[in-house]
C-alpha cells in the first residue's frame, strides 16, 4: 500500500472530536486497498511545523501522498531558549509580523512542500482548515480552494430541504468545530481528489 500523510493542526488531529467523526477518518475509508493513511496532526502546529513533520517522516514512513490541512498563516515556530513553540498570530513574539510577511512566510512552507513532492515523487494536496489563501504563485497547486474545515458547513444544494443554522456544529470542547464540518469537509476532499487518491 502507499502511505498516506494528513499534516495540520488540532483540526486535523480531531480536537474535541469522537474517534471516527474527524475529516481524516472519513476519508481514511476512501480506496483503502492501495492507501494506508496517517494522521500526523498536531495540537496547536503551525504551518512551519508541518513542513518538519513531513520531511521528518520520510524515512520512516515514506509517503506518497502528502495531505497539508494549513493552520492560520499567522502561526509561527518560534525557536527561542531550549526547544521551539508554536506561536499563534496574537502572541507577543508575533508583533513584528504582518499580513505581508504572514503570506510570505506561508508560501515558503508551500514551496517547500511541493519540492518534498519533486523530489520523492509524491502527490501533494493543499487544504486550509479555517482561512483560504488565494495568492498567483498558488496557480497549478492541488488546492481545495474557497472551501475550509470553518466555511463548509451548513451547506446547501438542490436536492435537500433548507434548514436555518444560527450557529456552526462545535465539537464537545465547544471550540473546534463539529463533526458536521469534518463530514462535509471530507466529501469535498474526496470530491476534488478523490480521482487521483490511489
Amino acid at each position: 500500500k502507499k502511505n498516506v500523510i494528513v499534516l495540520g493542526c488540532s483540526h486535523t488531529f480531531g480536537q474535541g472530536l469522537p474517534p471516527g467523526e474527524h475529516w481524516v477518518d472519513v476519508i481514511s475509508r476512501h480506496n483503502t486497498e492501495r492507501l494506508r493513511y496517517w494522521n500526523l496532526g498536531v495540537p496547536g502546529a503551525s504551518g512551519d511545523c508541518c513542513v518538519r513533520r513531513l520531511w521528518g517522516a520520510q524515512r520512516l514512513i515514506d509517503p506518497r501522498i502528502v495531505i497539508v490541512c494549513w493552520p492560520e498563516i499567522s502561526r509561527r515556530s518560534w525557536y527561542g531558549g531550549d526547544k521551539s513553540e508554536s506561536i499563534m498570530g496574537y502572541d507577543q513574539k508575533n508583533r513584528y509580523q504582518n499580513a505581508k510577511s504572514d503570506l510570505y512566510n506561508f508560501l515558503h512552507n508551500v514551496f517547500w512542500v511541493e519540492k518534498y513532492g519533486e523530489l520523492f515523487d509524491a502527490k501533494i494536496f493543499h487544504c486550509f482548515a479555517l482561512e483560504s489563501v488565494e495568492h498567483p504563485d498558488l496557480e497549478g497547486l492541488n488546492i481545495l480552494s474557497g472551501q475550509t474545515i470553518k466555511n463548509c458547513w451548513p451547506h446547501w444544494d438542490r436536492f435537500t430541504q433548507r434548514q436555518k443554522y444560527h450557529s456552526p456544529s462545535f465539537a464537545l470542547d465547544n471550540e473546534h468545530y463539529g463533526s458536521q464540518h469534518h463530514k462535509r469537509f471530507a466529501e469535498l476532499l474526496i470530491q476534488a481528489f478523490g480521482n487521483k487518491l490511489k
